[in-house]
């Protein structure tokens, strides 16, 4: 392919469970860390159909770490619908593929060109990012408009006798030369016909309309210890960040608390009940960046001296088996690495 190709190990890939799975991987995920994870599914689950099979948990335990965990639901999703309505056969048309759960335009055209030879261009930030400077184009790249548009171009120069290779080439071309930052401008082969270049202006594209707007949220997690070390965590089932993962009893703010505040009876009181709780430390607070979201919190080891009434939707586990159930990565920073106490009582 030339010096600036990717290694990677679904490159020249035809079989389209395995280009799906890389595909879904990448979405969110840098190619370093996601490489991993391919191989780790590819060998758990080698066919569509064993993926299909797997029990849920086993595969969100693997996913674990990777984040942003509604593409792990629609894997799932996606896979027992082609085990279930096409017998374990990949759908072979642009369309079908399309209408699979998850599975958006980009992700349709690079299975259909790199695994059928079908014509559909792909769209990704790197190949919005080359033609808005080819062409030297401002319409912004995440309005509708923009969409539309850097859609259209990207089909109108498609070789459509060979979109897997184009389509391959096109978005390494963004990765590794049109780069966000430091484009290797003088080393271009397109040099002479950007109109970005010419006119001075790839500093400045391409174009985005919308800034994102971050919120703040604070989880506030209690580690509730029994006398037979057990503890409680439940399967978070709403609509939000970490759904189909396991947390410990958890009250959310939106701004921090002291500790005082956090052990008080009027703020445990309504997950925990009334009953007496001994405080064994707080921890320090921890943090992670999603895309819209900064996330802070504590975690809050309690002990019981009996198992507390009941808590809806919570289960009581050994502590020791926590490690068999998948975690958000915030509450797997405090369990693979529990910090030192920061209050003590």
């Amino acid at each position: 392919m030339g010096e600036n190709d990717r290694d990677m190990p679904w490159k020249g890939e035809k079989n389209p469970y395995r280009i799906w799975l890389s595909e879904v991987i990448l979405q969110q995920t840098r190619v370093g860390q996601g490489w991993a994870y391919y191989e780790k599914f590819i060998a758990a689950f080698p066919t569509v159909n064993d993926l299909a099979n797997a029990p849920e948990q086993t595969v969100f335990k693997l996913w674990e770490g990777l984040g942003y965990y509604s593409r792990c639901r629609n894997l799932i999703a996606t896979a027992k619908k082609i085990a279930e309505d096409y017998h374990g056969n990949f759908p072979s048309t642009y369309e079908e593929i399309l209408s699979l759960k998850g599975i958006g335009p980009y992700t349709a055209a690079a299975i259909a060109s790199f695994a059928f030879q079908l014509p559909h261009a792909v769209v990704d930030g790197n190949v919005t990012r080359v033609l808005s400077r080819f062409y030297a184009e401002t319409t912004p790249i995440d309005s509708t408009a923009g969409k539309k548009l850097y859609a259209s171009l990207a089909q109108e120069l498609l070789d459509t006798t060979q979109p897997g290779i184009y389509n391959q080439a096109i978005m390494d071309f963004g990765a590794t030369v049109c780069t966000p930052r430091n484009p290797l401008c003088d080393a271009c082969p397109q040099q002479r016909d950007c109109q970005a270049y010419q006119k001075d202006l790839t500093a400045q594209l391409p174009v985005k309309e919308k800034s994102i707007v971050r919120k703040n949220r604070w989880f506030y997690f209690f580690i509730i210890e029994t006398p037979d070390d057990k503890t409680y965590i439940r399967l978070r089932s709403k609509k939000d960040i970490w759904e189909g993962l396991y947390e410990f009893p958890c009250r959310e703010t939106d701004s921090p608390l002291f500790a005082e505040d956090i052990t008080s009876k009027e703020f445990t009181g309504p997950l925990l009940g009334q009953g007496p709780l001994t405080v064994k430390h707080i921890s320090r607070i921890y943090r992670q960046e999603l895309s819209h979201q900064t996330i802070q919190g504590q975690f809050i080891t309690m002990q019981v001296k009996k198992p507390l009434t009941p808590l809806k939707d919570y289960i009581l586990v050994d502590k020791q088996r926590l490690k068999e159930y998948p975690f958000p990565k915030f509450i797997n920073s405090w369990l693979q690495d529990p910090s030192p106490a920061q209050t003590l009582f």
